[in-house]
Parts: structure tokens; C-alpha cells; sequence
């Protein structure tokens, strides 16, 4: 692929479908290199992770030598954020979810990417996502 960093980072911008063997996700990048991310897990042994981590979670983002990382930040709907009747909100999730991030990042190797399709590899799969791209003509 002979796209540049920032040219991937272009094409990225937006809301993209991916769906994989285990997980249904969608996940919109925004130009101010932040995302949010909803996962459905539809393989039933891993529900139980659904249930603890909640199936939305925002992070940062950013390209560098073809390779996508996301960086997770919040998981917003995780029961480990809880609120206490005598303290403030504790965003226990939140702050596991951070601290981890600060030694790794989920990454993967952009294989192809145009206006509509995106190809990129983890470590184990190939991942394809489609562009959804909201016509204002109804």
C-alpha cells in the first residue's frame, strides 16, 4: 500500500461496520483523533466479558509506519463504575482500562483502505470493515 500516514488517517475519519467471527463493532474515528467504540460480542462463552466491561468504550487513536493504534480510555457503561451514596463517582473501570493502556494498545497493520472498505490485520485475523456513509437524501 503506498499511502501515507496522514492519508490513512484521511480515510479513516468517520463511522466504519466491522465484524468479526466473535464480535459485531462499529467504531467512529473523529478528527480529533478520538474514537468511540460499541462491541456486541455474539459468541456466547464471551458475554460474561460484555457484562463487566459494557460494550462501549472511547479512546484515542493515531497511524504511524501504516499500523493503527487504539488507545482505550473509558468504558463508560462498565459496572465497575458505580456510584456511592457518600462519595463522589468512582470510575474504577475507567481507571483499570487507563493504566493498562499506558503499556499496550490494541494495533493493526492497514492492509487496504479506500473511501469504503477497510482490510487490517491483529495478530490472529484479517478484519474487514465497511464505511457507513449516512446519504442526507432520504
Amino acid at each position: 500500500m503506498n499511502l501515507s500516514d496522514i492519508d490513512i488517517e484521511l480515510l479513516l475519519f468517520g463511522k466504519w461496520r466491522i465484524n468479526s467471527e466473535w464480535e459485531k463493532i462499529s467504531i467512529e474515528f473523529k478528527d480529533d483523533m478520538t474514537y468511540t467504540q460499541t462491541k456486541t460480542q455474539t459468541y456466547i462463552l464471551a458475554k460474561p466479558k460484555e457484562l463487566f466491561s459494557g460494550d462501549k468504550f472511547t479512546g484515542v487513536w493515531y497511524v504511524n509506519y501504516g499500523r493503527l493504534f487504539l488507545i482505550v480510555k473509558a468504558a463508560p457503561q462498565s459496572m465497575f463504575n458505580f456510584s456511592l451514596p457518600i462519595l463522589h463517582k468512582i470510575n474504577l473501570a475507567d481507571i483499570l482500562i487507563t493504566f493498562i493502556s499506558l503499556f499496550t494498545a490494541e494495533k493493526y497493520e492497514i492492509v487496504k483502505i479506500n473511501q469504503t472498505e477497510l482490510i487490517m490485520k491483529d495478530e490472529k485475523e484479517s478484519i474487514i470493515g465497511k464505511k457507513i456513509i449516512r446519504n442526507a437524501n432520504f
